[in-house]
Order: C-alpha cells, then sequence, then structure tokens
C-alpha cells in the first residue's frame, strides 16, 4: 500500500471541516458569555413585590382588595436589619395609611396571625399596579405594589370585611411560628432573594 502526501484539495476540505467543528462548539459553549445568567437576577418568587429601604427589607408585598375606592389590607414581610426598632409607614391612594411597627433585628410577618394594615382605599382594581409611598425615618420612596382579589383562594382570608376601618398600626410578634408563614414565603437569605 501507497502513501501519498494530500493535495490541496484534500488540504481545503480538512481546513473547512475543522472550521466548522469550531464555530459549531463555539455556539454551544459560547452562550454563557453573551446572554446574561438568569440565576443571577434578582426577583420576587411570589405574586407581591420585593423593596429594600434604608434597614427594612420588605418581601412578597401586596394589596388585598375587591375594588380601587374599597379597603386594601397590606400583606407580606418586613425585616428590620438594624440593631433599632424601626417603623414602616406605607402611604396609599386619598391619604389611606398604614404604620407597621418592626423590632430590632426582627421581623413582622403581615399576615393573619397579627393585626391587618388596612389602608382605606386599594387605589386599584384587582389586577393593577397602584403606587404607594414607603417610609422609615427620613428614607422614602414610591414604589408599585400590586392588587389582588380572592380569584386566588389563598387571598380570601385576606380581604378587609365591611366592619374593617383603617387600623394605625400592625402589632404582632416579632417571631414568626410554623403557621405564621403561610401567607407569605419570603427570607432575607439568598435562596428567597434571588438564586
Amino acid at each position: 500500500m501507497r502513501i501519498t502526501a494530500m493535495n490541496r484539495v484534500q488540504r481545503g476540505k480538512l481546513a473547512m471541516a475543522a472550521a466548522a467543528i469550531s464555530i459549531g462548539l463555539l455556539s454551544v459553549t459560547g452562550c454563557g458569555y453573551i446572554n446574561p445568567q438568569q440565576t443571577n437576577e434578582q426577583y420576587s418568587p411570589s405574586d407581591g413585590v420585593r423593596e429594600d429601604l434604608g434597614s427594612l427589607q420588605l418581601r412578597n408585598m401586596l394589596i388585598v382588595s375587591t375594588d380601587a375606592n374599597k379597603p386594601g389590607r397590606v400583606i407580606g414581610a418586613v425585616f428590620n436589619t438594624s440593631s433599632s426598632d424601626a417603623t414602616l409607614t406605607i402611604s396609599g391612594a386619598g391619604g389611606s395609611q398604614a404604620t407597621i411597627p418592626v423590632k430590632a433585628k426582627s421581623q413582622t410577618y403581615l399576615n393573619e396571625n397579627t393585626d391587618p394594615a388596612i389602608l382605606s382605599t386599594s387605589g386599584g382594581a384587582p389586577g393593577s399596579m397602584v403606587s404607594v409611598t414607603i417610609k422609615t425615618g427620613s428614607d422614602s420612596r414610591t414604589v408599585q405594589f400590586p392588587v389582588l382579589d380572592a380569584s386566588l383562594k389563598e387571598y380570601s382570608k385576606y380581604l378587609p370585611t365591611v366592619s374593617a376601618s383603617p387600623s394605625p398600626s400592625v402589632s404582632g410578634s416579632a417571631t414568626p411560628s410554623s403557621s405564621a408563614t403561610s401567607g407569605t414565603s419570603a427570607t432575607p437569605s439568598a435562596s428567597a432573594t434571588g438564586h
């Protein structure tokens, strides 16, 4: 058997095959370089929204109401990372306001086990986003909270009743029990704030 040297045509075919393989590998392995990794994005893994304001971390915040002109109950969780007690004030449509005290290095869960934080008017129809002003100390910001109704049965227990009136403050245990977290699923750990 005789071995012959590669001719020019064979070398060209080999070079084109190597280039095609290189481009294929680059397109498969280059995705992570070109496209952003979704697991690095912070997001709210629930129906509510997340906000940070000074030493307070708000998680899964939303308003439960049946109509824009009806009372709305604020639910979610507020974590205080400072060594001082803090107060969160939420101001909504038409001058409605709710005040939520949060003990130092603790949390307050706005659920069925705490006094309701009621805004006299929700300011938006279910399914909409409404502007509210959140304030603690000298820190203040206007943010968007979603408004939900009892379409999802887990929120039906949070609908303000006809006899419910706006409450100036929320009191409750600063430590959650196993049933106290059933209305929210947020923690300030990395696993709840993003992947």
